[in-house]
């Protein structure tokens, strides 16, 4: 002879109180999941972390002093292979005044016999200087379309912050390289 034993009355409320506990932690790490890669990105844009330059408006920008010191500032262009252009710096490198606003102009040469269009990512090495790095303008900031043949200049309108100078980490730095690398934007993957 068989007997079961059905829960009593706080056994069910305890196993549906376990039962929601278990789904609400599901839930929160698949929320957390999504939400991981746009704040590991506002992380690195609040503190520089690996290289992740500062974006500024026109306005802040004006407001910042120029310094007597200079820094040279370096500049690197590369792409996919599977994006067929040429990109490559008008200057390699540039003496700027810290505090400065400056422009720098990239070259972009589309080599196909169809529209492509590219994205561009962006670090800036010694890492420590990320922080101090400000763009105003760059292409970096939208997806670039060039047409079967076509060439453009692209600027970069930055500055570096004075306050690099009196960081301990940063003080004694005398080059910053901002890098760029292209990648194509696939269509599909964009719902085209």
């Amino acid at each position: 002879m068989s007997t079961t034993l059905l829960p009593n009355g706080t056994q069910q409320k305890d196993n549906l109180k376990t039962g929601l506990m278990a789904g609400a932690l599901a839930v929160g790490m698949v929320g957390l999941g999504f939400a991981a890669v746009p704040l590991y990105q506002i992380f690195c844009q609040v503190t520089g972390f690996g290289g992740t330059t500062q974006r500024v408006d026109a306005a802040t920008a004006s407001a910042v002093q120029t310094s007597a010191a200079f820094m040279n500032v370096r500049f690197d262009a590369n792409h996919s292979r599977a994006l067929p252009w040429e990109f490559r710096p008008e200057r390699s490198v540039e003496r700027v005044a810290v505090g400065a606003r400056d422009m720098s102009i990239f070259i972009a040469k589309n080599l196909s016999d169809k529209d492509v269009t590219g994205t561009a990512t962006f670090n800036v090495t010694p890492v420590q200087a990320g922080k101090y790095f400000n763009k105003i303008q760059c292409f970096c900031f939208t997806e670039q379309v060039l047409k079967a043949g076509q060439q453009v200049r692209m600027p970069v309108l930055y500055y570096v912050d004075p306050a690099i100078l009196t960081d301990p980490d940063t003080k004694d730095i005398e080059e910053i390289t901002l890098s760029y690398t292209f990648f194509p934007v696939d269509p599909e993957e964009k719902g085209s």
